[in-house]
């Protein structure tokens, strides 16, 4: 029988890949850091061995899956070579496993983890599917029909996946470390849209995306009145969104969701968009949709006295403003405060204006210091760059959070990429 070794089996893709296999009765353990993330709770409660990385971890008759972050290098890796054992890369291994179902790739530089969540879980309540959700979620189904994965852009990595069908929520510049500009975003996109076999759902609302070619049907969702399928009639309350969807300007159905903002709209109209194409029954679909609770670490609430405390993963200018927007839908009365940590110098240096911007959106900002990555070099820039930028706004550390006491009654949103939730649990202990 064989194991399966993950290393840097914490990473968001790599946990959610590890409880497919251990779901579908695989052998599987991994090793990685000692720090404590997210991903770890769902790899407990399944059972599956974490290791601290340690050559020694790596044994005779293993197949090893290695994450994108750990170079040929690594003394795990370097050990497999040494015994000749097979080394596969996460993106690589996916693109081969996925070929035994109907494989649904969601990509797009925004809306990727929530698209994902809410298309498994419709998917899932009417048909069986296995599926992988980029915050650390993952779930196979012995007898799956259908494979639902989150596919992400950076340095290419979803061209190693050739999906049936693709959903392609927009297409912005992110990555700065990586990517060239937008153009080359496209091109990255364009290459990806040409590997799909059966058709694409893209948001047509999009300009980059209106220009994809490819060799299936391309169907176009959004507001606009050009869209194949299209949202019109919204109806935006404290509870969530109501809308109406026409398909080629003919009326389909009403739906609900229990989300808030227009880019969940969007979401849940490709959803719709490919439900309707592979012909699952819209009363089921209708259902599922008002049923779905959200994913990890996206408007992630608590209540704490007459503060709501809010996590969410918003990294680039386009998610804060839709993070705050959201948040403005359902808490129309209060304060709305944003705590910012910024992810990796160059994306902070790339979008320092943009960045500024959406962040003026909120009633309050709070700065926390630039999150850097391994793979960057630190430059000359700092979190006081962009507190020159958004008036009003305070630097804030993980040591003493007890500034954001004073606003009773408001939202405070946490948003970052990094470790901003260090800085929530600090609060947090602060309120006990």
């Amino acid at each position: 029988m064989t194991i399966y070794h993950f290393v840097g089996i914490k990473g968001s893709g790599m946990s959610a890949l590890a409880q497919v296999l251990h779901d579908m009765k695989f052998h599987v353990q991994g090793s990685d850091v000692e720090k404590r993330f997210f991903t770890q709770a769902a790899l407990e409660q399944s059972g599956i061995k974490i290791l601290p990385f340690n050559k020694d971890n790596i044994k005779p008759g293993m197949t090893i899956i290695a994450g994108n972050a750990f170079p040929d290098t690594h003394e795990e890796i370097q050990e497999a070579m040494k015994l000749g054992l097979p080394i596969v890369r996460y993106h690589r291994f996916l693109g081969d496993f996925m070929q035994n179902f109907t494989s649904i790739a969601v990509t797009g530089a925004h809306g990727k983890t929530s698209t994902t969540g809410l298309l498994s879980h419709t998917i899932s309540g009417i048909k069986p599917t296995s599926y992988l959700i980029g915050d650390g979620t993952g779930k196979g189904k012995e007898g799956a029909e259908y494979f639902v994965f989150e596919a992400c852009e950076y340095r290419r990595h979803f061209l190693s996946y050739f999906p049936d069908y693709a959903i392609m929520t927009n297409i912005d510049f992110d990555h700065p470390d990586y990517f060239a500009n937008i153009d080359d975003v496209f091109s990255a996109f364009q290459e990806m849209a040409l590997q799909v076999k059966k058709g694409i759902f893209a948001c047509g609302d999009d300009g980059e995306l209106q220009k994809i070619q490819a060799k299936v049907p391309v169907l176009f969702y959004g507001f606009d009145e050009e869209n194949d399928y299209q949202a019109k009639n919204i109806v935006k309350t404290t509870d969530g969104t109501s809308f109406d969807v026409f398909i080629r300007n003919t009326f389909y159905d009403s739906f609900f969701i229990p989300t808030f903002g227009d880019h969940n709209v969007l979401n849940a109209l490709a959803v719709i968009g490919l439900c309707h194409y592979e012909e699952m029954d819209v009363r089921a679909v209708k259902e599922r949709l008002m049923s779905f609770q959200g994913v990890k670490r996206r408007f992630s609430e608590k209540k704490h006295g007459s503060q709501i405390l809010i996590d969410d993963y918003a990294h680039h200018p386009t998610e804060i403003k839709a993070t705050i927007d959201a948040a403005r839908q359902k808490y129309p009365d209060r304060e709305i405060v944003a705590v910012f940590q910024p992810h990796t110098f160059s994306r902070t240096q790339a979008f320092l204006e943009d960045f500024a911007k959406s962040l003026r959106l909120a009633d309050k900002a709070y700065l926390c210091e630039i999150f850097s990555s391994a793979r960057e070099k630190n430059g000359k820039l700092s979190i006081k760059d962009l507190q020159a930028k958004v008036e009003g706004s305070e630097i804030i550390s993980e040591e003493d959070t007890s500034v954001l006491k004073k606003h009773q009654n408001s939202v405070i949103l946490f948003m970052g990429a990094g470790d901003i939730q260090k800085y929530q649990e600090s609060y947090e202990k602060e309120l006990v």
